[in-house]
């Protein structure tokens, strides 16, 4: 899929919004993808964290809500650790979920989480996903 990017859009309010938020400069991320090296739950995410931050950069704001990266952080901070350009990516990432619940677009149904997985996984991600989920 071919995107056209302008400065307007890089510049555009969504950027300067999780900026707002995260308290991060998401225009230092020169994807270098030592974040997405680093992180865990990296082979589950269907887009790696450098790249929601390349998408963050462009303003591509539905991109990033039709993806589950954003869920699937578990806010463990490995990659905010080996940023070389200091950014706090798991603030940026809680940033991106609190614009998405704020819109009231559900992601997860609790109800559709069969038992079997609900026994098999990790009970720190279970918590921390619930707390995604309320408002």
């Amino acid at each position: 899929m071919r995107v056209a990017v302008s400065t307007k859009t890089v510049r555009s309010q969504f950027v300067k919004r999780i900026g707002e938020i995260s308290g991060q400069n998401i225009l230092a991320c020169y994807q270098c993808g030592l974040c997405s090296a680093g992180c865990p739950a990296s082979g589950a995410m269907d887009v790696p964290p450098n790249q929601v931050m390349r998408l963050v950069q462009l303003g591509l704001e539905g991109e990033i809500a039709h993806s589950g990266t954003i869920w699937l952080c578990a806010s463990c901070l490995k990659c905010s650790i080996r940023c070389p350009r200091g950014i706090d990516l798991a603030r940026v990432m809680e940033a991106l979920r609190l614009m998405i619940l704020r819109k009231n677009i559900p992601h997860v149904d609790l109800s559709e989480i069969d038992r079997e997985a609900l026994l098999e996984l990790p009970q720190v991600a279970l918590v921390a996903n619930f707390r995604k989920l309320t408002p």
